[in-house]
């Protein structure tokens, strides 16, 4: 069976300065775009049996700049819905609930459209993802691509290792990086992280 490839999209204006990004459909910077290019040989290097894209615009940019223009939109790939806190930097929020941790301290909630979501909320979506990926591993026996968003990709990092949502906290993940999760003896592992390419 084939392994599972993330790749967090690239920097936005918004992941630079460090607000929180989620429903939000910012496009890609243009070292956004160079950091999804980098990693386009590194992709093509591999036999992709399915790739899967989050419906927003930096993800599916990201998609195209690697080389899998045509991954399929599965809209549970979007980020994590920060309700009240979408937009706002983490000191932001500190200011008024110090030490406050996206991974056990959840959002504030949000409007009706977008009313935030818990770490398990976000965990259940990664964990229809990761039964979608399965099925075209099984089918396909080659490498499942997911181009998507950092806090999500962490979850789901986690539910794969059998990991709580909340350990996605142990996954620091960049803009632009692939990532590779296989098998060991049958069982999931982290086989390579946060993979940047050189300039």
């Amino acid at each position: 069976m084939g392994d599972l490839f993330l790749v967090r999209h690239g920097e936005t204006e918004w992941s630079r300065s460090g607000r929180h990004t989620g429903r939000t459909d910012v496009p890609l910077t243009e070292h956004g775009r160079e950091e999804a290019r980098r990693l386009a040989p590194l992709i093509r290097s591999q036999r992709i049996g399915a790739a899967f894209v989050s419906p927003l615009q930096r993800a599916r940019e990201t998609a195209g700049l690697i080389g899998i223009p045509d991954a399929r939109v599965d809209a549970d790939l979007r980020e994590w819905d920060y309700g009240g806190y979408e937009g706002v930097t983490t000191p932001e929020i500190q200011r008024d609930r110090p030490g406050w941790f996206l991974f056990t301290d959840g959002v504030a909630p949000g409007p009706p459209d977008h009313p935030g979501e818990t770490p398990e909320q976000v965990g259940e979506r990664a964990d229809r993802v990761l039964a979608r990926a399965d099925a075209a591993l099984a089918r396909t026996g080659a490498a499942v691509v997911l181009i998507a968003h950092g806090h999500f990709l962490r979850i789901l990092t986690a539910r794969r290792l059998g990991l709580p949502p909340r350990h996605g906290a142990l996954f620091l993940l960049a803009t632009g990086a692939l990532c590779r999760l296989g098998t060991e003896h049958g069982r999931p592992v982290v086989a390579e992280w946060n993979v940047r390419p050189p300039r």
